[in-house]
């Protein structure tokens, strides 16, 4: 460990172990002070440390609250449903990432009559196939699929590290990853959590359906707005653009899509149905959308892997589940859901009485500001950690905080800031703390860490200018609770 860690480190670990031991403001107990402590030293181990031992830590402090027993502390972690959800969606999607099918589609985009016009023709199809397929995918493993793709269009254009059209092909890639992951709750940790706050909290449910409804136009019109940057501030040397054409990806085009790749899929696309079609056909079909609804999240994914594991083409079956779990699960990120959904639980937990702690502290300011004030200052909030710490640790506290603020203040619709702040919290992408592939990104040497920092927090704010005045409205009309 580097010696500017240390302080970090010994400063986060007193904070852990010895916060119930400051005097505690009236309103609050021992319990709280211990909740409070175990947060902020794992939020700084998380962002200056690392994220694997750090989230074990956490649930094994939490342990230690009077308040809260092992069991009840382990069934808001690995026993939540939002744990089981992403686990068997991790599972699902290696199953699909083992395709050609994602690369298909890319190549589509990227093949198309209209890429071949020009270099911002390439850059506009490249970068929406990746904000199509992130849709329904993982952004790590999204952006590891499609980093060779682009790589070899690098090689097909004979472009050099230092290109400036080639840091923008990367920067965009990075953002697009972070963007498509905030657009649905689809395989997206972020969303999740941010929904499964407020509904902790509020005892209600937001749909899938109508939070894809606000986020999906919010996330384009955030990536218009990227574009934007490229074009007018970046504004990348294109002058020894090379047009592709499928004759590039020969070998890849011309391999048939086997019996295989057809099944995956058709289970993958049945899995999508059965998340969203509750919210869509309720109003037509209450009873047939409430059976559906009634499985919950966490039980299409896992009857996808299971039927996966079933069925054996040519003596094997569509997804070995040791390989998956192994190769397809991100077991850190994963445990790291696991420990914010805990801390969230604690924090939310009425015997800790924080949240009741924070709403009486908070009201008479929320009282005292306009509602624009008050959603703008947790969008805020939201979108600039986003970019300098964990996607996870945003979308969790600033919900955590902000949800029962809102439900007090009586003049904001806490779901849809929940909604927002869900959405935001999983675009940012101008640190390597905020997601890993950033780090990797700005080690590639097609970009560095100074023009992630720079694009990456230029995007950061059109984001939040267009997730207050759009976002939010359009959360407010498409979210019915």
């Amino acid at each position: 460990m580097k010696n500017r860690k240390i302080p970090i480190l010994l400063f986060a670990l007193l904070a852990i172990f010895f916060f119930r031991f400051i005097p505690a403001p009236t309103g609050l107990n021992a319990d709280g002070m211990q909740v409070v402590g175990i947060f902020l030293g794992t939020l700084l181990l998380w962002i200056f440390v690392g994220i694997d031992w750090p989230s074990l830590l956490c649930l094994a402090a939490l342990t230690l609250v009077p308040a809260l027993d092992p069991g009840q502390v382990f069934a808001s972690s690995f026993g939540n449903e939002t744990f089981v959800f992403l686990l068997f969606t991790f599972m699902l999607t290696y199953a699909l990432s083992q395709t050609s099918i994602i690369k298909r589609i890319a190549l589509a985009f990227i093949t198309s009559k209209w890429a071949q016009k020009g270099a911002w023709q390439l850059t506009l199809l490249f970068l929406l196939s990746v904000l199509l397929i992130g849709l329904f995918i993982s952004p790590t493993v999204l952006f590891f699929i499609m980093l060779p793709i682009l790589e070899e269009i690098y090689d097909i254009l004979n472009l050099k590290k230092g290109s400036t059209f080639a840091s923008m092909l990367m920067i965009g890639l990075v953002i697009s990853c972070s963007l498509s992951s905030g657009m649905t709750p689809i395989a997206h940790v972020f969303p999740v959590i941010a929904l499964g706050v407020f509904e902790s909290i509020a005892n209600i449910t937001i749909s899938y359906a109508d939070y894809m409804a606000f986020a999906i136009p919010s996330g384009l019109l955030i990536f218009l707005f990227m574009l934007f940057v490229f074009r007018f501030i970046l504004k990348p040397d294109t002058k020894q653009f090379k047009q592709l054409d499928k004759a590039d990806f020969k070998e890849i085009q011309t391999e048939p899509v086997t019996t295989r790749e057809k099944m995956i899929l058709s289970i993958f696309v049945i899995i999508i149905l059965l998340w969203v079609l509750p919210g869509i056909i309720s109003p037509i079909l209450p009873n047939v959308a409430a059976i559906i609804d009634s499985f919950g999240t966490a039980v299409p994914p896992l009857a996808g892997v299971v039927v996966l594991a079933m069925l054996r083409l040519e003596g094997k079956p569509l997804l070995v589940i040791n390989e998956a779990i192994t190769k397809g699960v991100s077991w850190p990120s994963l445990i790291m859901a696991a420990s914010t959904l805990a801390i969230g639980s604690a924090l939310t937990n009425e015997d800790i009485g924080l949240i009741n702690y924070v709403s009486n502290v908070m009201k008479p300011i929320a009282q005292g500001l306009s509602p624009l004030l008050i959603v703008g200052l947790f969008i805020a909030w939201a979108t600039f950690e986003s970019n300098i710490g964990s996607h996870m640790v945003t979308s969790q506290v600033v919900t955590s905080v902000a949800v029962p603020i809102a439900l007090s203040s009586n003049m904001v619709e806490a779901a849809s800031l929940a909604a927002v702040i869900g959405l935001v919290a999983s675009i940012g992408s101008a640190t390597p703390p905020s997601m890993p592939y950033v780090a990797i990104a700005g080690s590639s040497g097609w970009t560095n860490t100074i023009q992630m920092l720079k694009y990456g927090m230029l995007v950061a704010v059109g984001t939040l200018v267009i997730a207050l005045f759009i976002a939010y409205p359009l959360a407010n009309l498409f979210i019915n609770v």
